[in-house]
This record gives structure tokens, C-alpha cells and sequence, in this order.
């Protein structure tokens, strides 16, 4: 039976990691037609801020993909989830949402969750980090 289970979690996280792969695909090829798009329409070099930090956030949302990507070729070798790895991908992540945060459109409330949700994963992977150098 845990041969049987074994076999069932490699088919999937190999599964996930092709899928994975096909999307950090697929929003690299998006991105590159935007840029070439946005470049077009702008008639040369210049563009607005809006494309530009549209852009960002494709190149952001790019790096969680191979993040997780890194993840889950991790887990498959090692067969362990690295709490340091989640702490980045979930730092990239609120980091693509403050490169495109329009202040203006949030409540303060709202701004408040976002710098404590990134004073959280910053105190969190200082942690990680601080128990990783200490020995056991």
C-alpha cells in the first residue's frame, strides 16, 4: 500500500511540475507579446506608466511561477515542503500586489492588512533563517 501511495504522489507532483511549466510558458510568451504590442502601439520606446507596471507584474507573476516551480522539484528530490521557499513565493506575490497597488482605490484598512501581511512574512522568514544558521 505505501508503494501504491508513493507511486500516486510521484504522478502528481511530476504532473504539477509539467503543468507548472506549461504556465511559466505560456505567461513568458504573454509577456513578450505584450512588450512587443505595447512597444507597437506606442510607436517607439515610450510607454505609460500603466503598461509599465502591467509589465512588472507579468515579470513578477513569472518568478512565483519558477518559485514554484523550484518548490516542487524540491519536494520531488526530497520529498519535503521548504518552509523558506513558501516564505518567497508569498513574498514575490505581495510584492506583484504593491508594484501595482493604486493607493487610491483601497481603504486604509486595506493598506493596513497589506504592511502587516508584509511585516509578517518578513519577521517569519527572518526566523526561518535565524533557526537554519543555529545548530541543532
Amino acid at each position: 500500500m505505501k508503494k501504491l501511495l508513493r507511486l500516486f504522489e510521484q504522478v502528481v507532483v511530476v504532473g504539477l511540475l509539467v503543468m507548472m511549466m506549461i504556465v511559466v510558458f505560456m505567461t513568458t510568451v504573454e509577456l513578450a507579446w505584450l512588450i512587443i504590442e505595447d512597444i507597437i502601439k506606442a510607436g517607439g520606446i515610450v510607454l505609460d506608466t500603466g503598461d509599465i507596471l502591467s509589465l512588472f507584474s507579468f515579470f513578477l507573476l513569472i518568478l512565483i511561477g519558477l518559485e514554484l516551480i523550484e518548490s516542487i522539484k524540491m519536494y520531488l528530490d526530497e520529498h519535503l515542503v521548504h518552509v523558506e521557499v513558501v516564505f518567497l513565493v508569498a513574498m514575490i506575490a505581495i510584492a506583484r500586489k504593491v508594484v501595482v497597488l493604486d493607493t487610491g482605490k483601497y481603504d486604509p484598512m486595506a493598506l493596513i492588512g497589506i504592511a502587516a501581511m508584509i511585516l509578517a512574512l518578513s519577521v517569519g522568514y527572518f526566523l526561518v533563517k535565524k533557526a537554519a544558521r543555529q545548530p541543532a
